[in-house]
This record gives structure tokens, C-alpha cells and sequence, in this order.
């Protein structure tokens, strides 16, 4: 006997009616659930037979006209968690669609991708993205940003990156500039790239202000391109210590790969004569050397530099001096300050390579600069071709302020009273401090009573000077100080006695020599 023998044909019937489904159905379903199938059937047993009608009725009657319109449902979506039929979600896809058009806002990039279940939420989505600065046409950009629910995505991310130090009314520009980051997530893909730039020694107030210069670093692999490029460079001896402060001034090299971008530059300097650790130390201090072209940039820079005379043996000491001539437009500059130099200062092609090699950081300073000290020289009746010889020997001259050349000038003239061919002969007079260096010395010598050029009392440590002052004999004059690129300073034609104690801190200051050449 199965659980719906007990009832008569016109109950059933009534059920039948009330759940839209015929007498088979339950009388399978009650074989299995007897108990359960009896409850449906008779879920007002403990009402009177009147009551226990109508309220069955009246149940039957609010099922029957809601299971007529609903159609076939699907399982809510995690996104939106709105239950939707087919046809709904139809039909509001292309509501919002004419909605983002009367916007301006092109959705072709949206069609596979899922959209909210009303209007509504897409309005609050483009507002919200309003009031952070983007324009229609920011959004036109990276139109997915609008698949992001505010509260969901755009809220949390926004709330991390003002977390890490990234100012709120720069949000938006950030936005513009990586909208990718909308459709991260914080714990999985933003936090493990901030603890890994902590772990490089970035410095927690520097995080906000590197990932505004280089925001794309929230999308890279940990095990990536971040790693490689960092493990290259301290295996030619970078300091680890000083990946930091690399990372802050020039965080694009992160993202570089070592086999096509790093390493051939680096192996191109090193090649040109520059040790491997002057490299490393050129780097810590000037990180974005890596950024320069080698193709279309260094080396066609190496070759404009000996075209315009420079000798090859001096580059490594002209990249040390000025590392920043690889990355410059240096034959549009060049050819520029040649002329300059020939047609205003009296300098020919050969005295201007000369300069260069001295001083490379003349293909950068301004003309007006450098016009200020020849015209300066040449007020005090120097003759051109003399203050042409200046430049070539000192170019040094060309970078000092006028004011302190006035001071130094006068007291050549009114203490000093030496003769106009003396400051031709050594024009690193100028260079030196007038108050520190100039007038002590002097004022040392008048008191010993010794007469001598300018560069036996200037040209020397304050050691050496009083060594000079305690003897009992005058050393001869020699030729200023040469050097080679990494080599030991050497006097020509000197004929002193140098002692074994001497020699031993020459060898210790050769490594020294080499760090002040590479700064």
C-alpha cells in the first residue's frame, strides 16, 4: 500500500491542481518518502476540514500563478549574487549597453563579460570612477574596469594603495595610468609584491612613490623578471644594500630582462675599459643608466665621441667623469658646442676634443654659462687666443661663478701683485677657494719669505704644503699631474727622491684613486 492509496481520487485531484503536477509523480515520490509525501499532501491535518480546504486552496492558487511566469532559473552568480533568467539577463545587458552609449562609452569589450543584473549598478560603477578623475575617454581606455563591483574590487584596492603611501587625490591618475590594478586582489597579487620590495631595503615611505612612477610592478611575478634582473646585478657587485635605493630612484629596471636589455649593456661598458666594479658603483649611483638604448643610443654615442677627436684610451675616464653622455642626443649636442666654441671662444676642433676629455660635462652646460667667465677673463685684457688657452688647459673655468672669480682676481692683483701671464700659465687659480685655500697659503709664504709660483702652493694637499714650507730647499717646478684611467698618479719629468714608505702608500692609494675617478 504506497502513501497516497489512503487519499480519494478528488483529493488528489486537488493536489493535482494546487502544485501542477499529476497523481503519478507523487504517487513515485511516495514511495520513497512516504512521511514527507503525506505532509505535502495533508499539511493541515490538525485543522478542521473547512480550514484546512481554504488554506491549501489559497496556497495552491499563489503557487499556481507565480510558476506560471517564472521561467527556468540558473544558480546566482558569485559576482553579483542576482538570480536571472535568460531573457533578463538579455534584456538588461542591453539596457546597459544603450546606457554606457549615451555615455560615450564604446561596450564591445564587454560583451563576454559578465554585467550586473540592473542599470543601477553599472550607474553607480561609472560615477564612482568619475568622482576618482576619469574622464569617458579614461574609461573608452580599459573599458573591463567597469566589470569591477565598487564594493567588491574598486573600494578594497583603492583603500590598500592609499595604505602603502599613495596619496588619495592621486588615486585617480594611478587609475589612469595601470587600470589593471582594479581587478586584483590585495592578498593574492598586491601584498606579495609590496613585501617584496621591503625585502629589496625599499624604504616603507618611498612604496607610494615608486609605484607611481612604475605602477606595472603590481603585475609582475615574484619569481620573474624582478628577481633576475636584482640577481645579475649583485653578481657583478653591486652592493645588496643599495638595490633600495636603486629600486627608488630607477624602478624600471625591474622590469627589464638581463639576457636582452641588462647584460649587454653592461658587458658593452665593461668592454670599452671601465673595470667591472667601477660599473657597479656607476649603476648604485646613477640606476638609470640601465635604461639607455644600446643600440640606438650608447653606441652610436661611443662612436659620434671618437669622431669628434676623443681618444679611445680616455673614454672609460669620460663615462666615469660623466656617465649620463651615454644617453644623450650627443651629436646634436656636440656639433652644437664645437661651433660654439670655434666662433665665440677662439677654440679650434682639436682644443675642443681636448676639452671634452677633461671636462665632459661641457656638452651639456649652456652657452650663456659658459659665455659669462670668458667674457670675464677677457674684460681684464686678457687676450682671446690667451683665454683660449685657458679653456683648453683648465676647462674648469667655464663653471665657476663670476662673482668669486672677481674676488680671486683682485686679490692676484691688489695682494698678490703678480703679472697677467701667471693666471694664463695656471688658470686653476680659479678654482680654488679664496678664503679656505688662496689667502692662508699666501699669507704662510709672506711670513717665510718665499717666493714661487702658483702651482708649487697650490697644487698640492695641505700635508705636502707644509712639507714645502719646512724644508730647506725649494723643489724644482714640474708639469701638472697626469694620470691613466685606473693607473697611478704619475709626476713627468720630477726628479725627487721618493722613499720606500712612499711607494707602499702610492700602491694603497691606487685603489683609492680608482673610487674618487668612478664618483
Amino acid at each position: 500500500m504506497t502513501a497516497l492509496s489512503f487519499l480519494r481520487p478528488r483529493k488528489s485531484a486537488i493536489f493535482s491542481f494546487v502544485f501542477g503536477v499529476s497523481p503519478q509523480v507523487f504517487q513515485k515520490f511516495g514511495l520513497f518518502c512516504p512521511k514527507i509525501a503525506k505532509s505535502f499532501l495533508s499539511p493541515c491535518a490538525h485543522l478542521s476540514n473547512n480550514q484546512s480546504f481554504w488554506r491549501v486552496f489559497s496556497l495552491g492558487v499563489l503557487y499556481s500563478t507565480q510558476s506560471s511566469k517564472l521561467p527556468e532559473y540558473e544558480l546566482p552568480t558569485v559576482t553579483w549574487g542576482a538570480v536571472q533568467g535568460r531573457k533578463e539577463k538579455l534584456v538588461s545587458r542591453v539596457i546597459i549597453c544603450d546606457y554606457l552609449k549615451s555615455l560615450g562609452i564604446v561596450p564591445d569589450e564587454l560583451e563576454h563579460l559578465e554585467l550586473p543584473s540592473n542599470v543601477e549598478v553599472m550607474r553607480e560603477r561609472v560615477e564612482f570612477l568619475q568622482k576618482l578623475g576619469l574622464t569617458i575617454d579614461d574609461i573608452n581606455e580599459f573599458p573591463l574596469m567597469l566589470g569591477c563591483s565598487v564594493r567588491k574590487n574598486m573600494i578594497p584596492v583603492l583603500g590598500y594603495l592609499e595604505k602603502i603611501g599613495i596619496p588619495r587625490p592621486k588615486l585617480g591618475e594611478f587609475i589612469k595610468n595601470y587600470p589593471q590594478v582594479l581587478h586584483a586582489s590585495v592578498i593574492v597579487e598586491l601584498a606579495p609584491v609590496i613585501k617584496l620590495l621591503r625585502g629589496l631595503d625599499v624604504e616603507k615611505d618611498d612604496i607610494g612613490y615608486v609605484l607611481q612612477k612604475y605602477p606595472e610592478l603590481l603585475g609582475f611575478k615574484l619569481e620573474g623578471t624582478m628577481s633576475t634582473s636584482v640577481a645579475y646585478l649583485v653578481s657583478i657587485g653591486v652592493n645588496p644594500r643599495d638595490i633600495g635605493p636603486m629600486v627608488t630612484q630607477y624602478p624600471f629596471f625591474l622590469g627589464m630582462r638581463v639576457g636582452t636589455m641588462i647584460k649587454p649593456l653592461v658587458e658593452f661598458i665593461v668592454s670599452l675599459g671601465l673595470p667591472k666594479k667601477i660599473v657597479a658603483r656607476m649603476l648604485e649611483k646613477r640606476a638609470y643608466i640601465l635604461g639607455y638604448d644600446l643600440e640606438e643610443t650608447v653606441k652610436p654615442n661611443i662612436d659620434c665621441l671618437l669622431s669628434f677627436g676623443i681618444r679611445k684610451e680616455l673614454l672609460p675616464s669620460i663615462i666615469a667623469q660623466y656617465p649620463v653622455i651615454l644617453g644623450l642626443p650627443l651629436k646634436a649636442k656636440m656639433s652644437s658646442q664645437q661651433f660654439f666654441f670655434d666662433l665665440k671662444l677662439k677654440v679650434d676642433p682639436a682644443g675642443f676634443a681636448q676639452v671634452i676629455e677633461k671636462m665632459p660635462q661641457i656638452v651639456s652646460l649652456h652657452q650663456h654659462v659658459i659665455t659669462k667667465p670668458a667674457e670675464f677673463l677677457l674684460e681684464r685684457g686678457i687676450p682671446s687666443s690667451d683665454v683660449a688657452k685657458m679653456i683648453v688647459k683648465c676647462p674648469q673655468l667655464l663653471a665657476c661663478r663670476v662673482p668669486l672669480m672677481k674676488n680671486s682676481y683682485y686679490f692676484f692683483k691688489s695682494d698678490m701683485g703678480r703679472p697677467i701671464k701667471e693666471l694664463v700659465d695656471f688658470p686653476e687659480y680659479f678654482t680654488y677657494s679664496l678664503e679656505s685655500r688662496i689667502k692662508p697659503r699666501y699669507q704662510r709664504l709672506q711670513s717665510k719669505g718665499i717666493s714661487c709660483s702658483l702651482n708649487w702652493f697650490l697644487n698640492c694637499s695641505d700635508q705636502r704644503f707644509e712639507e714645502r714650507l719646512k724644508g730647506e730647499f725649494i723643489e724644482t717646478e714640474s708639469l701638472r699631474p697626469s694620470f691613466c684611467m685606473g693607473g697611478r698618479l704619475e709626476l713627468p719629468s720630477n726628479e725627487t727622491i721618493v722613499s720606500d714608505d712612499e711607494v707602499e702608500e702610492d700602491e694603497c692609494d691606487e685603489q683609492l684613486h680608482r673610487r674618487i675617478v668612478s664618483l
